[in-house]
C-alpha cells in the first residue's frame, strides 16, 4: 500500500506547549517558519521526515508518540458521538470537528471522555452492562483509544520472531527451545481431566507450561507466545498498563491480559510479513490461517490492530456474539464503525446467520442510517472444554447439549469482521457485482427506519402513533422527522 501522510499536528502542539514555548520560538528553533509550524498543528500540513528529525536533534522528541492515540479517537470518532440524537438540531459537520480537532484537541478529548462516561452510564441498565461488566467497559475504552495499535510491543515481538525463525522453520518447535533454553521451562501437553479448570498455565514450580489436549495446534502455539509475553515483554506492559492510570485492579488485569495477546499474536503474526501476505493474498482468511499456523479468532484479533504508520493494513472491525446475541469481545479498531458500540444488533445484519452454516463465511453489504456503508464477513469459532461442575450430575445421558458422555463440551461463537465499504474491493471475499445493499440500523431504541417488520422496540425520542382503524405490518408506527 502507499506510504500513508503522517498528520499529528495534536502531538506537535502538546509538545511544543510543554516545553513552554510559542509558535515563533519553536520554529525559530527548527529553523522554519512560525506559519509553517501553524499548519502543521492544525493539520493542514503533513509531518515530513526532515521535521520530524528536527524534532528528535531539537527536542529529544520520541517519534514512537506518533503511533499514539488521536484526540478523542479521531475525526470519524468524534463525528459518531456527535450523531447522538442530544446533538441532532445543532448539525456539526465533518469540517468543524476537523478544525476542533486542530485547535482545541485536549477539549475534544474532553469531550470523548465525558460523553463515553455518560454512554456507559445510560447503558448501565443493559443486561450486558450491568455489575462488573461495567469495568470491561473501560478497559475496552482504553484500547480503543490507542485504536487497538501498540507500536512498541509490535516492534519487539517483531524482533522476537525473527529471532525464532532464525532458530527453526517450525514456530513452535523454536518457541519450545527459546523457553526451555532462555527461561528452563518445559513444556507438557496434559490431559483434560488433570488439567481441568485451565487451558494451559504457567507452573514455575514443576518449571513448565502446561497444555490442555483440547487446545488445537493453533491454540497451543498461541499459549506459547503468551508465556513468551509474560516472561520477555514485562516492562513494555507495565508501561502501558501504568499510563492508562486505572483505580482498579481488575482493570488492570484485564488490560495487561489483552496487551500479553496482543504480544503473543504479534509474534505469531509480525506485523511487516503479515500486513505483506495480506495485501498479496486479497485478505484470503483461509490461506492466512495456513500461512501463519493460526486460528480464525486470532487472525481477526489480528486484523484490528493493523495501524503502524508508514504501513497501515485495512481498518477492520470485529465482535464476537454468542447464540443469545451478547457480545463478549468487541474491537473498533481504526474503523471507528457504529456497528461495534451499540449494546443492541439489527436482526438485519446476517451475523447471526452464520450459527446456521457453521465454519462457512457469510457475507453482507450494509448500509447505516447514517448512510455509511460497511462490509461485514461472519464465521462461527468453537472450542472444547470440560462442562460446567454443575453439570456433572445430571443422569447418565450420552450427551447433555453440546456436551458429550465424558464432559467435553463444545462453545461456539459467531466473529464478525467488517470494513467501511470503500475498503471492500481490496477483500477477496466482495463482489460488487453481486453485492445487495441491506439498510441495517443499530438496534431498534436506536433505529429510526420507518415500517421495518422486524421491530422489537419503538425508537427512543419519538411519538407513537395509533390509528384505531387499521393495523400496520410493522408493530410500532410512529412520526417521522
Amino acid at each position: 500500500m502507499a506510504q500513508d501522510k503522517v498528520f499529528a499536528g495534536h502531538v506537535v502542539r502538546r509538545l511544543r506547549r510543554d516545553n513552554g514555548m510559542t509558535q515563533v520560538q519553536m520554529a525559530e528553533l527548527l529553523e522554519i517558519s512560525a506559519s509553517y509550524l501553524n499548519l502543521v498543528e492544525r493539520n493542514q500540513r503533513p509531518l515530513t521526515a526532515s521535521f520530524i528529525l528536527k524534532l528528535v536533534e531539537k527536542l529529544h522528541f520520541d517519534p514512537r508518540s506518533l503511533s499514539g492515540p488521536e484526540p478523542g479517537g479521531g475525526v470519524e470518532a468524534v463525528r459518531r458521538r456527535l450523531g447522538d440524537r442530544l446533538f441532532q438540531d445543532i448539525g456539526v459537520d465533518r469540517a468543524q470537528i476537523v478544525e476542533w480537532l486542530a485547535s482545541a484537541p485536549d477539549t475534544a478529548e474532553a469531550f470523548a471522555r465525558l460523553y463515553d462516561m455518560k454512554a456507559m452510564g445510560d447503558a448501565g441498565t443493559a443486561a450486558e452492562n450491568i455489575g462488573a461488566n461495567n469495568i470491561t467497559i473501560l478497559v475496552r475504552q482504553e484500547i480503543e483509544r490507542w485504536n487497538n495499535h501498540f507500536a512498541d510491543l509490535d516492534n519487539m515481538a517483531e524482533k522476537l520472531a525473527d529471532d525464532l525463525r532464525l532458530q527453526s522453520g517450525d514456530v513452535n518447535g523454536a518457541m519450545v527451545t527459546r523457553l526451555r533454553e532462555k527461561h528452563q521451562l518445559g513444556v507438557r501437553i496434559l490431559p483434560a481431566d488433570i488439567l481441568i479448570n485451565a487451558s494451559w498455565k504457567l507452573d514455575y514450580h514443576a518449571r513448565q507450561i502446561q497444555i490442555s489436549e483440547l487446545l488445537d495446534h493453533s491454540s497451543r502455539n498461541f499459549a506459547l507466545a503468551a508465556s513468551l509475553a509474560r516472561l520477555e515483554a514485562v516492562d513494555e506492559i507495565e508501561a502501558l498498563v501504568r499510563g492508562a492510570a486505572f483505580d482498579n485492579k481488575v482493570q488492570e488485569q484485564l488490560y495487561r491480559r489483552h496487551l500479553r495477546s496482543y504480544f503473543a499474536a504479534a509474534i505469531l503474526m509480525p506485523y511487516g510479513r503479515f500486513v505483506r501476505a495480506c495485501e498479496s493474498s486479497a485478505y484470503d482468511f483461509t490461506i492466512l490461517q495456513r500461512r501463519f499456523s493460526v486460528g480464525f479468532e486470532q487472525l481477526a484479533h489480528r486484523l484490528t490492530t493493523l495501524n503502524r504508520v508508514g504501513q497501515r493494513g485495512l481498518p477492520f472491525f470485529m465482535l464476537r456474539i454468542d447464540k443469545a446475541g451478547q457480545v463478549s469481545k468487541r474491537f473498533s479498531g481504526a474503523s471507528n464503525s457504529p456497528l461495534v458500540a451499540g449494546t443492541a444488533r439489527c436482526p438485519l445484519w446476517n451475523v447471526h446467520d452464520a450459527f446456521y452454516s457453521p465454519g462457512s463465511f457469510c457475507t453482507q453489504y450494509v448500509e447505516l442510517e447514517d448512510q455509511s456503508r460497511w462490509f461485514t464477513i461472519s464465521r462461527t469459532v468453537s472450542r472444547l472444554s470440560p462442562h460446567a461442575p454443575s453439570m456433572q450430575n445430571v443422569g447418565r445421558a450420552e450427551s447433555i447439549g453440546d456436551v458429550n458422555a465424558r464432559g467435553i463440551s463444545a462453545s461456539q461463537f459467531a466473529i464478525s469482521l467488517g470494513v467501511e465499504a470503500s475498503h471492500a474491493g481490496n477483500i477477496c471475499y466482495f463482489d460488487q457485482a453481486k453485492m445487495h445493499v441491506h439498510a441495517v440500523g443499530l438496534g431498534c431504541a436506536q433505529c429510526t427506519r420507518a415500517n421495518c417488520a422486524q421491530r422489537a422496540a419503538p425508537p427512543q425520542n419519538r411519538a407513537l402513533i395509533f390509528r384505531e382503524n387499521e393495523r400496520a405490518f410493522t408493530p410500532f408506527s410512529f412520526i417521522e422527522e
